[in-house]
């Protein structure tokens, strides 16, 4: 049936269309290479079609079905009647070619699904029949256009008609198909696997054990703008405490948006605090979802080599037409992850207590690290619904909810910590983290009077964290404690209102003057609700005469995590309001500028202002030339300004590693303030970047930029202040038991140099397929150039806010180079995506000497070869290789098997001294201590 309809359709053009016209299709028409001024409102893409002839000339042959369900951006400016087609087509399956001079015809892939239709229902398009009126439209999916290679971009850029290539500043697309072959399981290891100059968290503790975040340019997740659909992605309400290089922030979580939601991400390596507000120093991540009538559903399954930790994970998505021109897409996803079981080294100590006879040769291996056990879910929506000729209503939105539990670390039988009538053989806490997420966006976009047009939009979220312990353990209530605890919440919430206006104005240069003009309200909200009372509390418990540990005082609060205290509860609320101004203009042909500036104003720390001029400079076509320069900031969020929470982490204490609760401390509070915090402030960025853009032959595209990125007055965490001063402020601010504590400080300034190097070759291999081939790399570089004194009420204490473990976090935590080759090949039904990926060396800095042998083992001071220094930790470099192979079964239906990480590598080991409660590998390694995981995967497609 679908052959038949193929020869209709040839039949049909072959009668409209003279031999003579057929047999010289063979060439470039020069027509289609003439420059038009073009004017075509965002509206149905037959009605587009035909002002596109009206404006160039060109007929236009098109199949109506495919065609109508199919709504298209507006398209303004000089353009080359090519360029401006495949703008229109860009983001469908219509694939366009000369079917004579002058004449262009439309038509779907052979290897696509296509729906019924009649063999007859074909248009033609063409300036004498312009004013041919639209038939009722009806669904026809759509999907990404297979080349890639200069997709339409909307990120860095206000305009609608601009293409990577064409791009002034360095921009990565990942379309479905990539996505697809990458093998991952969510949209934060996608990045990190596709993108050479992100990487990925994989560790953290306490609290924020169960996120992971992003590096963008070696620079922190919540230096990086999260976007869906151009719209600003709220952050999560954890703090993400006690992990590596992404101590203190609360970036947004992209685990709670469904993979299957999306039909493309477009990533700006470039700072954008001028175009978009706070948080976009490092870049912005601009996640485009699915707008089409097309469905389709996977299943995944699959384990770790080792570990176990097998995983199950379920999508579907699906679109359906609304009204005339409308169209709603629903997706879903579901995951089951279970814990991975990682060796782990023997834990040294005294087991149990003094003279019991099992302390001879105890059981050493007890710790039970590795990744969480996860049961979860999001579902997403994307609609549209035209309302007139050139005004469209839109709104889209997801919903989350996540369960997440996971192991800390061992507390041994006799430590002060543990209660043997209760855990007689010790005990591992099990936290329980419950995530519940939305976002919705609603606005109205058009073309309005003057030619101005507009998007008037409003978006609200609200993330709410609860935790719970089980296995846990106040030791200060004795016997009686329970051993279930509600630790409390966090909640945050954005309400985020924009209004954006663009138009054209003719200046007499090569293309007019591209002007847009916006404002933006936003209101954050953050709240503490505290846990328990058994969670927090000192019981004062001291074990009786004649028991062990008589007459000790017991540690206070659960074990693991210590519930949120009141003192420290409450609920903290503050608004902004920004305007923006964006003009981009090509002064002649070759040589374009843009600029843009911004004016914001908090209600809790003032105002600022940022600024930002690129140009881009094409002397002959397939070599351009590029650069920005730019002004940022990134505004202290409320948790980094209220959060407040207590963990157990490894504190050198007398030359060894003792496992301690250690307090976060909100800067305005008394104990924070007694040991010298100050008001937050915003971070100041002052970016560069140079880059230029090659291609040497068709299908190779390659760029190279280089970058520096200054920030003044950079947030993090303070290292962890201890000892007897510190203990008895945090005593007198109520706050017993706890070893240590840390604030937020303004207290140093980074650079950050750098180079991305993206190349890809896309080629057809005759009767063998085609080959996409692509080499990437990353070079990267932070230093302090300066670090603020010491607050005067630490001078004499011997302890710094920003000492060496803090500043090899930012300067040595992440791969000082990555680069990923990636090779992948479409035969027919079969497919194969090959991917190797090298991290340069990370070295985890110690913050504290510890006594240690030649080998670096723990030995005890006076000892023979015994010295007191610092062990820091190196992750050498690693190459991992992800596979995976495809075999379409039928007509949309897929069976894959892959590998992430093939050959099962693990990070490099820790140093004896270091692996303090049984660790082993190093959590620094971006790729996880996990080793390889296997899958196979289903795929449909409807």
């Amino acid at each position: 049936m679908r052959i038949r309809h193929a020869l209709a359709g040839f039949a049909l053009a072959t009668c409209l269309v003279s031999p003579t016209q057929i047999l010289a299709a063979t060439q470039m028409d020069a027509t289609l290479s003439q420059r038009h001024k073009f004017d075509i409102a965002p509206q149905p893409l037959s009605s587009a079609l035909r002002q596109l002839s009206t404006q160039s000339g060109v007929r236009i042959l098109f199949p109506y079905d495919e065609v109508a369900a199919i709504r298209s951006r507006g398209i303004q400016g000089w353009l080359s009647t090519q360029d401006a087609l495949e703008r229109l087509l860009a983001g469908t399956a219509l694939k366009h070619s000369e079917a004579g001079v002058g004449v262009i015809a439309l038509a779907v892939p052979s290897n696509r699904s296509a729906a019924r239709r009649s063999p007859m229902a074909v248009q033609f398009a063409q300036a004498s029949l312009a004013g041919t009126q639209p038939v009722a439209m009806a669904p026809a999916p759509a999907a990404e256009a297979e080349d890639a290679s200069a997709p339409i971009i909307v990120t860095g850029t206000r305009q609608t008609t601009r293409t990577v290539a064409e791009s002034l500043a360095p921009i990565d697309v990942l379309g479905a198909k990539d996505m697809e072959a990458s093998g991952k399981q969510s949209v934060r290891d996608l990045l990190g696997t596709l993108v050479p100059s992100i990487n990925v968290s994989n560790n953290g503790a306490g609290a924020s054990w169960a996120v992971r975040t992003l590096s963008l340019r070696g620079l922190g997740g919540d230096q990086l703008l999260v976007l869906v659909n151009g719209k600003r992605r709220h952050n999560t309400a954890t703090l993400f405490i006690n992990g590596s290089v992404q101590n203190g922030q609360s970036p947004p979580d992209l685990d709670l948006i469904p993979g299957n939601s999306i039909q493309r991400i477009e990533v700006l390596r470039d700072g954008a605090s001028a175009q978009y507000g706070s948080d976009a120093i490092a870049g912005v991540v601009n996640i485009i979802l699915k707008n089409d009538t097309s469905g389709g559903a996977a299943l995944t399954m699959g384990s770790t080599a080792d570990n176990g930790g097998w995983q199950g994970r379920w999508q579907v998505d699906k679109g359906f037409a609304l009204g005339d021109g409308g169209y709603i897409h629903l997706s879903a996803d579901g995951v089951l992850q279970d814990n991975t079981m990682v060796e782990s080294s023997p834990i040294a100590g005294t087991f149990y207590p003094t003279g019991d006879p099992r302390n001879a040769s105890p059981n050493r291996i007890r710790a039970k690290y590795g990744q969480p056990q996860v049961i979860g879910g999001n579902v997403s929506y994307d609609a549209m619904l035209p309302i007139g000729e050139s005004t469209e209503l839109y709104s889209f939105g997801t919903y989350s909810k996540r369960h997440a539990a996971g192991w800390l670390t061992y507390r041994l039988p006799s430590a002060v910590n543990n209660i043997l009538e209760v855990y007689p053989d010790g005990y591992i806490p099990r936290i329980h983290v419950y995530d519940e997420d939305f976002q919705v966006a609603a606005g109205i976009r058009g073309d309005g009077p003057a030619g101005i047009h507009y998007d008037l939009s409003t978006t609200y979220a609200e993330d709410e964290v609860k935790y719970s312990h089980t296995t846990s353990l106040n030791a200060s209530l004795g016997p009686a404690s329970p051993t279930h605890f509600y630790l409390g919440k966090v909640r945050s919430n954005e309400w985020t209102t924009n209004l954006d206006l663009q138009k054209e104005f003719e200046v007499g240069l090569a293309e007019p003057l591209f002007l847009a003009v916006g404002g933006e309200y936003r209101r954050n909200s953050f709240l503490i609700g505290p846990g328990d009372p058994v969670s927090y509390i000192d019981g004062g418990y001291r074990s009786p005469a004649g028991s062990w540990r008589a007459g000790e005082l017991r540690t206070a609060g659960s074990q693991g995590v210590t519930g949120f205290l009141p003192s420290g509860s409450g609920k903290w609320s503050r608004n902004n309001w920004s305007a923006y101004i964006n003009l981009e203009q090509k002064i002649i042909e070759g040589f374009e500028i843009g600029l843009a500036g911004r004016h914001e104003d908090y209600s809790d720390f003032g105002t600022t202002d940022t600024g930002k001029v690129s140009a881009r400079i094409e002397p002959v076509k397939g070599f351009a030339l590029r650069g920005t320069a730019s002004t940022g900031f990134r505004a202290p969020t409320l948790q980094q300004q209220h959060y407040a929470s207590s963990s157990t982490i490894g504190v050198p204490v007398n030359g060894v590693n003792v496992l301690l609760p250690v307090q976060a401390l909100p800067v305005g509070s008394p104990a924070a303030v007694a040991l010298g915090a100050v008001p937050l402030k915003p971070e100041k960025s002052t970016n560069f970047s140079a880059g230029v853009v090659l291609t040497p032959v068709h299908n190779l595209n390659i760029t190279v930029d280089a970058y520096q990125i200054k920030i003044r007055d950079r947030i993090m965490l303070s290292e962890t202040l201890s000892g007897t001063m510190v203990r008895n402020v945090l005593a007198a601010a109520g706050i017993p038991g706890v070893a240590g504590g840390f604030y937020f400080v303004n207290a140093a300034d980074t650079r950050t140099r750098g180079l991305d190097i993206v190349s890809t070759y896309r080629t057809g291999l005759g009767d063998m397929g085609s080959l996409t081939a692509s080499l990437s790399a990353n070079f990267n570089k932070t230093i302090f150039t300066h670090i603020d004194p010491i607050p005067n009420v630490l001078a004499g204490s011997g302890l710094v806010l920003v000492g060496r473990a803090k500043q090899g976090d930012f300067t040595k935590g992440t791969p000082r180079n990555k680069f990923i080759g990636n090779l992948l090949w479409d035969w027919g039904a079969f497919s194969a995506n090959l991917r190797a990926t090298r991290y340069g060396k990370i070295t985890q800095v110690a913050s504290g000497m510890v006594l240690h042998d030649a080998t670096n083992t723990a030995c005890t001071a006076g000892s023979a070869g015994c010295t007191l220094g610092y062990v820091d930790e190196e992750v050498k470099p690693k190459v991992i290789f992800d596979l995976e192979m495809g075999y379409k079964l039928t007509q949309g239906v897929k069976l894959s098997v892959g590998a992430n990480n093939l050959f099962n590598i693990y990070p490099t080991k820790l140093n004896p001294v270091n692996r303090v409660v049984g660790s082993l590998y190093n959590a620094y390694a971006p790729y996880g201590i996990s080793g390889g995981y296997y899958y196979g995967r289903l795929n449909l497609e409807f």
